[in-house]
């Protein structure tokens, strides 16, 4: 999930939240790119104590997330009922969690046409318990429980008529404004087919996302209203395995919006990389893992990473490994004629990590908010100003 979503493009109109298991959640959010937030899959009604086995909302806020799921369909079958569901998130929305609170029918309701009687009273429990103020931190999410996972399916027509009876009983018990602010997801087993015409309902206004989440196409998920919208790590390319190059791969490493995909040095072969990358005289034993594959691939972390070794920068096949920018730290072609060599072989854009002649130069800090994305050689002054050293 996290290496999936780190490398997609995701529109920047749609707000994305993954709840991984319990068990997962700090890993996922260490690891997740800051554009996506985290949540929970369950929140508990008290703070800490004696409850064993329970996640308490000072625990998931301590972690950095920001959601919680609550009422999941698959909660309310081991038994939770609305006012424990409701109790749950008013915990948690006092404790500053987002809350995306579930409401649903099983296939016998839907069939019997009592839909709104038994998704109703779910809603209620939520008004009862929520002041006005914390609608502001809330999205509802309707799972029509008997179209999930069963090869059955909502039409987008079943789907908005009960969103838009949703909606209008909201605005009745809760108040118009309320209705018309509060988001709600449709969480019918969507997938990349489904999604855009469910999403072009008035009253659906995104989707409580399960097993496709799982899958490439959560992406396309995401992306199908605005495909154009888009941000994508950034994929880089390094010439220069010296100290400066290999000390910007390391950062790379704890930024998953940058993504290292090649790397050029004809002095360096890829079994020395593997052990000048690992082993820094200053910063210590890298702590993941660092494998020289074969003469041309070395892996970080389980990522393959192309090593090329050409002494002429317009030789270099940047495009061909997907670098779009690269970061030119051999200390040699510093001027933005020299650097600009690099685009013979498909890179875009350069970064000199030395001071330059002619290259517009910036500091994070001082004067980087004066960047023009139409610059496509900068150098960023020198290696020890933006403390790469």
């Amino acid at each position: 999930l996290i290496s999936m979503l780190n490398q997609s493009s995701l529109s920047t109109d749609t707000e994305v939240v993954v709840c991984p298991s319990q068990v997962h959640l700090s890993t996922v959010q260490k690891g997740l790119r800051t554009d996506v937030a985290v949540g929970s899959q369950d929140v508990w009604t008290q703070g800490n104590g004696a409850y064993t086995g329970e996640t308490s909302a000072e625990m998931l806020t301590d972690m950095g997330v920001s959601w919680s799921i609550v009422g999941h369909s698959e909660r309310r079958g081991k038994g939770e009922a609305d006012g424990e569901v409701a109790a749950k998130a008013k915990y948690a929305l006092d404790k500053g969690l987002k809350v995306i609170a579930c409401c649903g029918e099983p296939l016998e309701n839907r069939e019997a046409g009592t839909t709104n009687e038994f998704v109703f009273p779910q809603i209620k429990a939520y008004v009862d318990a929520f002041s006005k103020e914390d609608w502001d931190n809330v999205v509802i999410a309707y799972e029509p429980i008997w179209a999930i996972g069963t090869g059955l399916t909502a039409t987008p027509e079943q789907a908005q008529d009960t969103h838009a009876a949703i909606r209008q009983y909201l605005g009745e018990i809760a108040g118009a404004d309320i209705a018309a602010k509060t988001r709600i997801l449709y969480g019918g087993s969507a997938s990349a087919k489904t999604a855009p015409g469910l999403s072009s309902k008035e009253d659906i206004d995104g989707f409580l996302v399960g097993g496709a989440s799982l899958k490439p196409e959560f992406a396309d998920i995401i992306n199908c209203q605005n495909p154009i919208k888009t941000l994508k790590p950034v994929n880089i390319g390094i010439n220069g395995f010296g100290r400066i190059g290999r000390l910007v791969m390391r950062a790379a490493q704890d930024d998953p919006m940058v993504n290292i995909v090649a790397v050029n040095d004809p002095f360096i072969p890829t079994n020395y990389m593997e052990y000048m990358f690992k082993y820094d005289t200053t910063h210590g034993v890298y702590s993941g893992s660092v494998d020289c594959v074969d003469d041309k691939t070395i892996s970080i972390d389980g990522k393959p990473i192309t090593v090329f070794g050409e002494m002429d920068p317009t030789k270099i096949q940047w495009g061909s490994a997907g670098a779009d920018y690269v970061v030119e730290s051999t200390g040699v072609f510093t001027t933005q004629e020299k650097a600009s060599a690099h685009f013979a072989g498909g890179a875009k854009k350069v970064v000199i990590s030395a001071p330059s002649a002619d290259a517009p130069m910036f500091v994070m800090g001082v004067n980087n908010e004066a960047y023009d994305p139409s610059m496509t050689v900068v150098s960023n002054a020198s290696c020890t100003t933006n403390c790469l050293a």
